[in-house]
């Protein structure tokens, strides 16, 4: 039965019913709408509407309800009651009769759902946290191993400068630790109750909504009740914060998809997180890389809905609420799925060193070495730079590398350069003197790591 149905001289439209009823999908708040309803119970206590002994029936009632929940989720789903917070309730009048129907007295089905997906919100942050920085460990511990891998790095997708590829690992752990602040800033800005607020202009019973938030593990009760029921600031953020971390994961996969490809070859990725070809024996595609790519865009969309949603509703609850659910349970799931996903990948991924350093020694990426190289010799910068792209452009066309042109040919575009330039030239002194914090500098990087370490507990 309906909660609602006095009101109605017909029933409802068995199409209006499917269109409308969200237990296909908001049966995964059915611990927290029962623990709500736990610490209703309690708030109605307090004010006479029910006595002690109700009071403990109905509670040992719904932590009956919790553990058959907790044994068998799915099985909500089956019911064809119209949301959560009508199939608990049937639930508890099943198993305490009448006594059941006096828990919703003073409570609204809007401030509960605030209240449950608020208490899931809570939860699910907590377990992204957890992945979050088990992420940032793989990359720093990845970092750790890989210090003396020496590799190009890139800008327009050009080779630029020579870099490591601890020091690319340490670049993503750095958006992951904002990812992590951004968590914990949603999760401060969350920590309120919006139980007792009613349908919208607060409860009729004067209970302390401040204590039942602590009975709910939230550290206050929100402060205006028309707020409180229309309020679903808690989900945009976590789906910008969503959306912000899988743009990072998507740039991780599509790094790490160029280097394992044949023209790039610096990496190897484990049999664990690729498959093949079903008509070429020799492909070992990165498909779990693709996905992560793949699965940001259901991210970033599932964002944009929520803001087209909620930008043009009046105050207070309008249903068009009950569109912030299927989204943010799927943008939550896909992003802790992602994370999961990019630490199985970096667990196998194996750093070919050779290629790396190969590469490194091409596309002149000491070319900034021999404008510094002229600076130090007074030459001003802008004038080396002018010098060296010609010295770049001759020794293209002699098919070698800045180190091999000869004294000679090198002094061709300035007398100032002597013996002493080849040693400048050398990857390991383009590495040495990027010494300034957050360089690429090897013993900046080491402590980079150590710091990392410290910060995570590892």
């Amino acid at each position: 039965m309906a909660l609602w149905g006095g009101r109605f001289s017909q029933a409802a439209d068995q199409r209006f019913k499917l269109f409308n009823d969200s237990l296909r999908f908001d049966y995964r708040l059915a611990k927290q709408d029962i623990i709500g309803s736990v610490a209703w119970s309690k708030a109605i206590l307090s004010v006479g509407v029910l006595s002690v002994e109700e009071q403990q029936q109905l509670e040992k009632a719904l932590d009956e309800l919790l553990l058959e929940v907790q044994a068998d989720p799915e099985a909500i789903a089956a019911s064809d009651a119209e949301d959560i917070h009508s199939w608990v309730e049937q639930k508890l009048i099943g198993k305490v009769g009448d006594l059941g129907k006096k828990l919703h007295t003073g409570r609204s089905r809007n401030d509960q759902v605030a209240t449950d997906l608020k208490l899931w919100c809570k939860t699910e942050v907590a377990l992204l946290l957890q992945a979050v920085r088990e992420l940032q460990q793989a990359l720093v511990l990845t970092a750790e191993k890989n210090q003396d891998a020496v590799m190009p790095g890139y800008t327009h997708l050009q080779r630029a400068q020579p870099i490591t590829f601890a020091h690319w690992c340490l670049a993503y752990s750095e958006m992951l630790v904002r990812d992590e602040s951004r968590l914990q800033d949603a999760l401060q800005r969350m920590d309120t109750s919006p139980l007792g607020s009613g349908a919208l202009a607060g409860t009729a019973y004067a209970i302390d909504r401040d204590q039942l938030a602590g009975w709910l593990g939230f550290s206050a009760a929100t402060r205006n009740s028309l707020d409180s029921v229309s309020d679903r600031d808690h989900v945009l953020e976590l789906l910008s914060d969503a959306a912000i971390s899988m743009v990072h994961l998507s740039r991780f996969a599509e790094d790490l998809i160029f280097f394992n490809s044949g023209e790039s070859s610096f990496v190897e990725l484990s049999d664990r997180v690729t498959s093949g070809s079903s008509l070429m024996p020799q492909k070992k595609n990165p498909d779990a890389l693709e996905l992560i790519r793949g699965k940001c865009g259901r991210v970033q969309g599932a964002l944009s809905g929520m803001l087209m949603t909620l930008k043009g509703l009046p105050l207070a609850y309008n249903k068009d609420m009950q569109e912030d659910k299927e989204g943010i349970f799927d943008a939550l799931d896909t992003w802790l799925d992602c994370l999961n996903m990019a630490v199985l990948v970096l667990d196998g991924i194996q750093v070919k060193r050779p290629r790396c350093q190969e590469a490194a020694q091409q596309g002149y990426a000491n070319a900034t070495e021999l404008a510094d190289y002229l600076v130090a010799k007074g030459i001003p910068f802008r004038e080396a730079h002018h010098i060296v792209g010609s010295a770049v452009l001759e020794a293209i066309k002699q098919g070698k590398a800045l180190e091999e042109l000869s004294l000679a040919q090198l002094q061709q575009f300035n007398p100032a350069i002597s013996e002493d330039v080849y040693p400048a030239l050398s990857l390991q002194s383009c590495l040495e003197k990027r010494c300034a914090k957050g360089g690429v500098n090897p013993a900046q990087v080491a402590s980079a790591i150590q710091t990392a370490k410290i910060r995570l507990g590892i």
